[in-house]
């Protein structure tokens, strides 16, 4: 779905931009193999609830979630099913955004004020067809 967002330049001419989407893939150490004390924790948390209402306030934000760690994995039709989670080394998907931005650059700009940086995770754009 690609929406459309309005505002007024420098000469108080409407404009309207198209907003594309994007999924926003969130990787990030296991949280059981780091410890991290209470007060980070919750500067953390908090850090990301600033930063939901922010982006979420100018409709950039069009859903997400975390991730539990309970999965499977399922290779290929003739495997059986792996009852675990796609790791890296420690490294998980945590969690997932949709993001709404202008292009990529945009998308990338919103991403960089991220809280998913502070406890070493990273993060992958990719817009969506």
């Amino acid at each position: 779905m690609i929406k459309e967002t309005q505002f007024t330049n420098s000469t108080n001419s409407l404009i309207y931009l198209t907003m594309k989407n994007f999924l926003v893939l969130f990787r990030e150490p296991d949280g059981r193999t780091d410890e991290h004390s209470h007060e980070e924790i919750d500067r953390h948390q908090f850090n990301w609830n600033s930063w939901f209402e922010k982006f979420g306030g100018k409709g950039n934000l069009a859903g997400g979630s975390g991730l539990s760690l309970n999965g499977c994995m399922i290779n290929n039709l003739q495997s059986d099913t792996i009852n675990d989670i796609y790791r890296n080394g420690t490294e998980i998907v945590g969690g997932y955004i949709l993001l709404r931005a202008i292009d990529l650059d945009e998308a990338a700009e919103i991403i960089r004020s991220c809280p998913i940086f502070e406890f070493g995770g990273t993060a992958e754009i990719r817009e969506i067809e």
